[in-house]
């Protein structure tokens, strides 16, 4: 197993901080952007219909982390986040082939419906990317069900497509775990 800790591994995020939705996803994302930074990853943050998950992106800055940004045509980075790359890809689906084409594997926090809504968009299109969900406080119950009574009986190593965690540590051991099994 390669050192998480000097891993390379890209990790297309999916993470809102609009809307109604867990209070504590900022300070969820902020936790995942430093945890995500020192263990090396390369992390592509979704951005698009005015949704910026500023808060990851600026804990993994402060980490010393690398972050790219996937935007719309309608996003403008605050000027906190100046220099960080961003990528302006103007059509949905051009954005979920370039997240799918460049990541080992999707990983998607708890938040607003915007986040659960763009990784579906993304798994959808046909990107075959494993999926990594941080269950905090049950927020993927219902998914991680469905994976369970559904795609267990009919989709082989679905456990190799999809995963669950309940902490930030087990979300990047279980990224690690997808991408070795990729390979």
């Amino acid at each position: 197993m390669a050192n998480p800790a000097q891993s390379g591994i890209t990790v297309a995020i999916f993470a809102s901080d609009k809307g109604p939705g867990d209070p504590e996803r900022a300070s969820l994302m902020g936790e995942v952007g430093r945890v995500f930074a020192r263990k090396g990853a390369h992390m592509l943050c979704l951005a698009e219909n005015g949704v910026i998950p500023v808060p990851l992106i600026t804990a993994a800055r402060t980490a010393g982390g690398s972050v790219e940004v996937v935007a719309d045509a309608s996003i403008s980075l605050p000027p906190a986040l100046s220099g960080v790359p961003i990528t302006a890809l103007p059509v949905q689906a051009e954005r979920q082939t370039y997240l799918a084409a460049k990541s080992a594997a999707f990983c998607v926090l708890p938040g607003s419906l915007a986040s659960i809504s763009s990784l579906f968009g993304a798994w959808a299109s046909g990107a075959s990317r494993p999926v990594v969900m941080l269950n905090r406080h049950r927020a993927f119950e219902v998914v991680r069900g469905f994976a369970a009574d559904v795609m267990s009986a009919s989709v082989p190593h679905h456990d190799r497509n999809i995963q669950f965690a309940d902490t930030v540590e087990d979300l990047w051991n279980k990224v690690v775990w997808v991408n070795e099994q990729r390979r």
